[in-house]
């Protein structure tokens, strides 16, 4: 969950790997550093905090080299702290290291080096890789331009867990290496200049044009040359691939947060997400050849994702169940891989991923696919792990998405699934042509509905205000409101700390009443016109014992006892959690700035989670 950043060209290094940890700072921020190559050493300087620290650093502003490597930290193993920020290097300080992932036997390695006379200054797993490296550079008595590629590949050997590494050595000085296993890395192709990062955004400014790196790739960079080597160092070819993101997607453009930014991109976000999948009225989904006999055939499908894309899964089963008449389960990957789950050949899997480099997801990817299960993934990253892991992908254009807290991957998950749905039941021919016509536009005015939504922001903000140092808060929803009250939770939890709780509405009387006192804040979600009448009476249990109540409403009610209503724009039950999720993300957002927090980098948390 670390971000990680290289440079080799002919620029100053240090202000190029700087602004990359910068753009990385949602990947980990409790610690960051750059190594140098200047003259025949490697400088390594890294501090506690954010990555502004490194600024205050004595001597930062004389780093004179041209190449480097740079790393901000979301702590593993090791609380935050000088001496276990990255990077790290070996004893002889020959070789430096930053590194993204876990290394799951370190204990063992650490050990083993310990025999050999090595000493450790930190409590990483990280610091076992450049001493490995050099161990086994020291052991290879072949003198040639090849020794620090097998000191490398050979110490990966040895390591187990995920990985990517980035390493400067002073016996190679004009040369980088970098390497990857089941943890993020890509390379940025310039003009007499290369560049490294765990993400894209972190060198967009710079190039467009990307090179994407499989599991046991190692790579080898010098200014004017990539090198490809699969983990035999047997040479191989990749393509360059480039992104259409505009640099400004990766900067506030004169929004205070990236996280504000984000929810008023969701109208473009959408637009784009439909986009050609959508079109006079017919469904194409490009690289999707599932047939009517395919469909048939399919007993069960698993929507598998972790946190806010999870959420989008719960959304989507409704879509699917009723549209396609087919069974579904949604699940959390850490849970969905560890209890051996019902699936063969007949079973669809269906992946969500924002980054696509969730650990958990992908490794219930490969699980499914080691069961004879179709797979397919959703990711807004292309060429993302998941996407290159599964049979089928298809992308939401959401454009990057900076902040920690998901906002517009989420809804523009959410309506990539309900296309999906349509999809199938168009090839299943089973739902009725007048209502997937409506549904379809439904979805194509779902931009201009959202913008309604942002025009009135007001009352949002003013009853955040009104309740920002509480401690506890309840949302409340049936059916599609319920799947959506997950998310609004989730999203007040990470941004604002404060605890929160969602219950489907028909639940209350079987426990959870028991929490709701004079001035709690519940936040009650209802949009389907079939259940409001039902969900107007859980709220009023809840308001006749004091509670404060922000009602999300696309129906006409009465104001009985509510404190705020927020009206939202009706639509179909399918897309509403869209438009009904937006008060709920704006809500979370004026809180944090209440309480003085950073939005964008909430405590412990960090965007992609390439660990388990």
């Amino acid at each position: 969950m670390c971000g990680i950043v290289g440079y080799i060209g002919n620029k100053k290094a240090s202000p190029i790997l700087i602004n990359g940890l910068l753009r990385l700072e949602y990947r980990g921020y409790d610690s960051a550093g750059i190594a140098t190559m200047e003259d025949d050493k490697i400088v390594v300087m890294k501090n506690k905090g954010r990555v502004s620290s490194l600024y205050e650093l004595e001597g930062i502003d004389d780093l004179k080299s041209t190449m480097g490597i740079a790393h901000t930290r979301w702590a593993t193993h090791g609380k935050p702290s000088k001496e276990n920020s990255h990077p790290h290097m070996d004893n002889s300080n020959s070789f430096a290291v930053v590194h993204n992932g876990i290394i799951e036997n370190y204990h063992e390695l650490k050990n083993m080096l310990k025999n050999e006379g090595y000493k450790f200054l930190s409590d990483t797993d990280t610091e076992v890789i450049p001493n490995l490296i050099h161990y086994y550079y020291n052991k290879d008595k072949t003198d040639d331009n090849n020794k620090l590629l097998r000191a490398v590949k050979n110490a990966c050997n040895d390591l187990k867990g995920s990985y990517a590494i980035e390493i400067l050595s002073i016996h190679n000085k004009d040369k980088m290496i970098v390497v990857r296993k089941d943890s993020p890395l890509v390379i940025g192709k310039g003009y007499k200049e290369n560049y490294i990062a765990s993400d894209i955004p972190a060198i967009l400014s710079y190039t467009k044009d990307f090179y994407l790196l499989d599991d046991n790739e190692i790579v080898e960079l010098t200014r004017d040359e990539v090198k490809f080597y699969n983990q035999d160092l047997k040479e191989i070819k990749k393509q360059v691939t480039s992104i259409d993101w505009g640099t400004a997607s990766a900067e506030k453009d004169g929004y205070e947060d990236f996280m504000l930014k984000e929810i008023f991109e969701q109208p473009r976000a959408i637009r784009e997400t439909v986009g050609a999948k959508l079109d006079n009225g017919c469904i194409e989904i490009e690289g999707l050849d599932f047939t009517k006999e395919y469909l048939q055939s399919v007993n069960k499908i698993y929507l598998v994702a972790c946190g806010t894309a999870m959420h989008a899964g719960l959304v989507a089963k409704t879509v699917f169940e009723k549209l396609c008449k087919i069974p579904v389960e949604v699940d959390i990957a850490s849970e969905f891989r560890y209890r051996d789950p019902l699936i063969d050949e007949k079973t669809l899997t269906i992946y969500i991923s924002q980054s696509g480099e969730t650990a958990d997801t992908i490794a219930a990817l490969k699980l499914a696919k080691s069961k004879g299960a179709k797979t397919l993934a959703i990711s807004n990253v292309i060429g993302s792990s998941i996407t290159r892991e599964a049979d089928y992908s298809i992308y939401t254009h959401a454009g990057p998405e900076i902040a920690v807290a998901s906002t517009k991957a989420y809804t523009s998950q959410v309506v990539l699934l309900n296309i999906l749905g349509m999809y199938f039941a168009e090839k299943l021919e089973i739902i009725d042509k007048d209502l997937m016509k409506k549904l379809k536009a439904d979805i194509l005015i779902l931009p201009s509905k959202i913008e309604e939504v942002l025009k009135n922001t007001d009352p949002i903000c003013d009853f955040a205000k009104k309740v920002y140092k509480e401690k506890d808060m309840f949302f409340l929803g049936r059916g599609t409101d319920y799947a959506v009250s997950l998310e609004g939770s989730l999203k007040l939890k990470e941004i604002s700390y404060i605890h929160s709780e969602s219950y489907a509405s028909g639940e209350l009387k079987h426990g959870p009443i028991a929490l709701i006192e004079n001035g709690v804040t519940v936040i009650a979600t209802m949009t389907n016109p079939d259940l409001v009448e039902k969900s107007i009476s859980n709220v009023q249990e809840v308001v006749t014992r004091g509670a404060k109540v922000l009602a999300i409403t696309s129906e006409d009610i009465k104001n009985d006892g509510l404190n705020q209503v927020i009206k939202i724009p009706k639509t179909n039950e399918f897309i509403s959690p869209i438009l009904s999720v937006i008060p709920m993300q704006l809500f979370a957002y004026y809180i944090s700035k209440e309480k003085g927090l950073d939005v964008d980098k909430p405590r412990n948390l960090a965007k992609s989670v390439t660990v388990e």
